[in-house]
């Protein structure tokens, strides 16, 4: 009865003098206690000296073969907190080991994330490529505007009545040279007149052409004054140029002078786009950059133009800038007025050869640095600072830090960067633990 109250006893009873460090199952399970327990059966967990053989033998069991001894166990939460044993926070989550491999990478850097917790993560890496050149597109948005250079007024150099209108309608397409609309001028009735009679004299014929092709008087109307030799009653109107008219100022009788338009005539081919585009993409469109507009009207259609003039002033209520596209309008699908969404392409990079570019989501961006993390092999992770240029194309260029062929992180970054500083910060925290214990040894 005695030998078996000694042997229920033997194990807890701690050695004298000694404190243990913890204490373990009994049946060597990954079950611990910071001080004295018992197993759901009764029996007490076992304690653990500092030089104990079975802690190293608990050690031994509980690391797989080939891998590193852990050296201690952090925080699962990530606060500054370690053991030197196993142990659960008061959550009851256990601590996370750190071995001696993963120690060194961390002093040098490194992240390791073990295999099956890369893919928990969604752990995904990209090659550092070298590339021709990256490519942004600006969006912004404008409304439709005739070409100004195929824009005319239609008038007259001579006050006269309205008696026949060729073309009677806005929107009516005019081309060049068409007789618009007849009017009687006796101005130019008179000219004409003083024309044929300085023409027979001889010596005033020159003078009386001049004042004719002053009034405007077109060279085939000249042609058949001297043809036929008599005056024309009527003068004809004639279009300046193609187009469609887009404003009708007259009716027939209407009585008009010579400072007075007459029409107003557009060329729909090519029209313009007046697109307003925000400050801080201005600089980066040039001249001669391709661009892409849709519209409402025709779901599933683009219309591709090109950058003709970047306008020297900015709006100061919406601080955009505007920038000229001409469109080629050849079916006339296009009408002024109608709003565009607009898509430039603007060439980026730092110059016109090869450029190393990583995906955009490789970029970790703190504000005051930038850095990628870079592969190096078997589950180890190194953060880079890294000098970004311009981006597009859902690339980065990369100035500095990084060369062809190197492969970075594009998935989980976040969460490893995450890891990388936690365990940046544990190792600051253990060194300056063993710093100060080392300062009280005597």
């Amino acid at each position: 009865m005695v030998l078996l109250l000694l042997a229920a006893a033997a194990p807890n009873d701690p050695e004298p003098g000694r404190t243990p460090l913890y204490y373990r199952d009994p049946d060597g399970k990954p079950d611990y206690a910071a001080g004295p327990r018992k197993t759901p059966d009764g029996r007490d967990y076992r304690p653990v000296f500092e030089d104990a053989p079975q802690a190293s033998a608990a050690s031994t069991r509980a690391t797989p073969p080939g891998t590193s001894r852990v050296l201690y166990y952090r925080n699962p939460m990530g606060l500054p907190d370690t053991s030197p044993v196993p142990k659960k926070d008061s959550m009851g989550m256990d601590y996370i080991p750190v071995r001696e491999g993963e120690a060194a990478d961390a002093g040098a850097g490194l992240v390791t994330i073990a295999p099956g917790r890369m893919q928990v993560l969604g752990v995904r890496t990209a090659p550092v490529e070298s590339r021709q050149g990256l490519s942004r597109k600006m969006r912004a948005t404008g409304t439709v505007q005739f070409d100004e250079r195929g824009m005319a007024v239609v008038s007259t150099r001579a006050g006269g009545w309205v008696e026949r209108l060729a073309v009677a309608a806005t929107g009516d397409a005019v081309k060049r040279g068409q007789v618009m609309a007849e009017i009687y001028a006796p101005d130019l009735v008179a000219s004409e007149q003083e024309f044929l009679v300085a023409s027979k004299m001889g010596g005033m014929g020159a003078a009386a052409l001049q004042r004719l092709r002053a009034l405007g008087i077109p060279e085939d109307e000249i042609a058949r004054l001297r043809r036929t030799g008599q005056a024309a009653q009527r003068i004809s109107v004639l279009a300046p140029a193609d187009g469609v008219v887009t404003e009708k100022m007259i009716v027939q009788g209407t009585r008009v002078g010579p400072d007075q338009p007459l029409y107003r005539t557009a060329r729909l081919s090519p029209i313009w786009i007046i697109a307003e585009v925000q400050e801080q993409d201005l600089g980066g469109v040039r001249r001669g950059n391709h661009s892409r507009a849709a519209f409402v009207a025709y779901p599933g259609r683009t219309f591709e133009g090109v950058v003709d003039f970047i306008y020297p002033t900015l709006t100061s209520e919406t601080r955009t800038g505007r920038v000229r596209i001409v469109v080629e309008n050849a079916d006339e699908a296009l009408r002024a007025g109608m709003f565009a969404s607009v898509e430039i392409d603007n060439p980026a990079g730092s110059g016109q050869g090869p450029v190393i570019a990583v995906p955009s989501s490789a970029i970790l961006d703190s504000g005051t640095r930038q850095l990628v993390l870079v592969e190096r092999g078997e589950g180890r992770f190194e953060p880079r600072s890294v000098r970004v240029g311009a981006q597009g194309d859902g690339a980065a260029e990369i100035l500095d830090g990084l060369k062809p062929g190197e492969r970075v992180v594009v998935g989980a970054n976040f969460l490893i960067d995450a890891e990388s500083n936690l365990r940046a910060a544990l190792q600051a925290f253990t060194s300056g633990q063993a710093r100060g214990e080392g300062a009280k040894t005597p």
